[in-house]
C-alpha cells in the first residue's frame, strides 16, 4: 500500500506566484525604489537594517558567484546586480521538476541622505551578501550637554 500526499492549499500557492509574477512584470515608474525591475529573471530576498553608525543590507544569494554580483551607489541609489549561472537539468520518463530560480537579478534601493557612498563595503559568505553603508558623520546623533 502506498500513501499519496495532497496539500489542498497547492492551488492557492501557484496562483499566488503567478498573480506576484505579474505584478513584478508591470513596467516600473519613475521614482520607484521598491527594488524590483523588470529586467530581473528572479528577485533575491532583502534585510535593511538600521544600525547606530550605518546602514546594513543582507541580501540571499545563494549558488551564486561574488564574482559575478556587481554594487553600485551613484546618485543616492544603490544598484545591485547579479547573476545565478543555470545548472544542467535531468528529464526522465518526460517528468521534469525545476524549482531553483536562475538568471539575473537586478536590485535598486533610494538610500537616505547622510551616508558615506565613499566608504561603503561589501562582502559574501555562504550565499549571502552583506553590504555596510556608514553614515557620514553629520548624520550620526550627538549628544548636547546643557550647561
Amino acid at each position: 500500500m502506498s500513501y499519496f500526499y495532497r496539500n489542498p492549499w497547492n492551488l492557492l500557492d501557484q496562483i499566488q506566484k503567478e498573480l506576484n509574477r505579474g505584478y513584478n512584470n508591470l513596467p516600473a515608474k519613475a521614482g520607484d525604489d521598491n527594488g524590483n525591475v523588470v529586467t530581473s529573471d528572479w528577485s533575491p530576498a532583502v534585510d535593511i537594517k538600521e544600525e547606530t553608525g550605518r546602514f546594513l543590507i543582507t541580501v540571499d544569494v545563494p549558488g551564486v558567484d561574488p564574482e559575478k554580483i556587481e554594487v553600485h551607489m551613484e546618485n543616492g541609489m544603490l544598484t545591485i546586480k547579479g547573476e545565478r549561472d543555470s545548472e544542467k537539468k535531468t528529464e526522465r520518463e518526460g517528468y521534469k521538476r525545476i524549482e531553483r530560480e536562475h538568471g539575473a537579478f537586478y536590485r535598486r534601493f533610494t538610500m537616505p541622505e547622510g551616508v558615506n557612498a565613499n566608504a561603503i563595503e561589501a562582502s559574501s559568505k555562504n550565499g549571502v551578501l552583506s553590504i555596510s553603508i556608514p553614515k557620514a558623520e553629520a548624520a550620526q546623533p550627538r549628544r548636547i550637554t546643557v550647561n
